[in-house]
This record gives C-alpha cells, structure tokens and sequence, in this order.
C-alpha cells in the first residue's frame, strides 16, 4: 500500500481524469491535493480498437490501486474531455478523433464508483488550473491555447470558464483564416487546425521527406505520418533537417496570428500555451508565436507564458 494512502472511512480522496486522443491519465488526490497515485497509458489498445468506456473505467481503478485506495473512497471524479462537452448534462457530444458521439461519461463514472462525477472540456481544465495555481494565477482574463494533434482553445474570465449555457466554446483549432487550403478532418478548409495542428505538420513534414528535403526524419519515419509526432520533429529539427524547421516555424506563426485574432476580442492579461507541440520545442514555438500574435494584434502584446 501506498505511504500516501487514505483510509475509506476518511472518504476525502478525489481523482482527476484527462482523456485525449492518443492517451489517457488517473490521478488519485487526497483532499489536501497529496498526488496518492497515477496511471498513463494509451487511449486505444496496442490492436488499435475503437476507444471503450470499460477501458477509462479501468485506468482509473489501476490508478486507485496503485494509491492502495478502494473504489468507495472516492469522493468524486471530474474529467476533462475533448470535443464538444455539454456540462449541463455531462454529455460528450462529438468528438471526431475518438468516434464518439453523445457519450454520456459523467453517468458512466458515477454509476463505476458510486460517487459525483463532473466533465468539462479538457483544454478549459487546463487553463482553469493554470490560473488557480500556475502561470495565470491572479489574471483577469487568461486565454490557454493547447496545439496538439488538435489545438484547443479556453477562456478564464473573471474567475469563471467561459462556455455557452450548455457547451463548451472557444474552437480555437476553427478559426478560419484562410478560404481554401487543408481541412481539420470533416471541417472547413483554411481552418488553423487544418494549417498548423501537429497532423498537418507531420502531413506537410511526410511531403518533405518524399521530396528528399528532409533526410534524417526520412531515415527515422520513411513518409509515415503516425510516427511523424512532436518528439521526433524536435528531434528532425536538432539534426538538421532544414525543411522541417521552416514548416514547425511557419505553423507556430498561424498559431500566433490565431492568437492575435482571440487577442483582439478579449484582451487578455496572459495567454498559456500548452501541449505537445509546445513542450517537444518550447523556446522555438514561443518565439514564433509571439511574433505571428504581435503582428496580427491591434494592440501591444508580450509574450504569452509558456508551460
């Protein structure tokens, strides 16, 4: 048993769930925020079957178990989720890169471990808990900007997560700036998402490799872009291949100038930016970003924090 563990009877352990479309986490918390324990792992099997509930059902016992904490401590589970989340009813409406549609999560969990359970979306945890306690903390209005194999956006305004009256909001990955070009999955053309979210990143990378232009990513990924991710651009980009630096820079610039655009109707006191394509190459996405945020922005802008 965990030296961290809490007794049932003392009934004060939480867990934080966070599912996206390549992994998923539990994390076990005592009521003083004590990580007791954790469980990673991959959204979908090794085989590639289609995401379960039974499956994120399981992480979190794993996670449990690894805390040496039975299921009826649990005092409530809150997930974060991506798509389209209805929190009035606790509903996953959409979400293309997992196949779901209308997914009711939060009656699932709550019927798995008898206890309250509450989902939001995923991106507008993060930037919650970035002004709570990390790099917004004491902002008026923090906007958190998440690229990824998608590119999330959220909005913490005056001490409240901005959403409609059932949805979450914020589709940053949708804003469009430009009338033709790639397409986010289903959606429209000249989407950000479809111009710089890390699968048309690794699309555009593919294109280099088959042109000869980058040859250590050739040696590594040959033109497959499942295996084309954040890490080994960052690592492509360290070995020199040129052509793919100009691509990760160009698409951390789109980024900025979606930030620009979000700039210009909020003005927030501190954009976050998070995720894969952030954290594998931070210093150069920071750069390029805010240079693409300053020139589209009407007014003065620093550098958005980075975590």
């Amino acid at each position: 048993m965990s030296q961290n563990a809490v007794t049932s009877s003392e009934k004060k352990v939480w867990v934080g769930f966070d599912l996206d479309g390549t992994k998923m986490m539990a994390v076990v918390f005592a009521d003083d925020y004590r990580t007791l324990g954790q469980r990673r792992r991959k959204t979908r099997t090794i085989s590639g079957a289609p995401v379960s509930l039974e499956r994120i059902v399981e992480t979190i016992q794993m996670a449990l178990g690894e805390s040496g904490v039975s299921a009826d401590a649990v005092s409530g589970i809150g997930a974060g989720c991506p798509g389209q989340v209805d929190m009035v009813n606790g509903l996953i409406r959409e979400t293309p890169n997992l196949g779901w549609k209308n997914v009711r999560l939060k009656e699932v969990l709550k019927m798995a471990f008898g206890c309250p359970a509450e989902i939001c979306y995923d991106v507008d945890a993060g930037v919650y808990g970035e002004y709570r306690a990390g790099a917004a903390k004491g902002a008026r209005c923090v906007v958190g900007v998440f690229p990824g194999t998608v590119i999330g956006g959220g909005c913490v305004y005056e001490d409240r997560i901005l959403h409609g009256s059932r949805v979450s909001c914020m589709e940053f990955g949708f804003l469009q700036l430009a009338t033709e070009g790639a397409a986010a999955g289903l959606g429209p053309v000249g989407t950000l998402e479809g111009l710089a979210s890390r699968l048309a990143i690794a699309g555009e990378a593919a294109k280099a490799v088959y042109r000869g232009q980058a040859p250590w990513l050739a040696r590594e990924t040959d033109t497959d872009v499942s295996k084309i991710r954040s890490g080994v651009l960052a690592q492509s980009i360290e070995h020199g291949d040129t052509a793919i630096e100009a691509i990760f820079r160009r698409a951390a610039q789109q980024v900025g100038r979606g930030i620009g655009s979000i700039v210009n109707l909020l003005a927030p006191d501190t954009v976050v930016l998070e995720g894969g394509l952030v954290e594998a190459m931070p210093d150069l996405y920071l750069k390029e970003t805010a240079a693409g945020a300053a020139a589209w922005a009407r007014r003065c802008v620093e550098q958005p924090a980075t975590v």
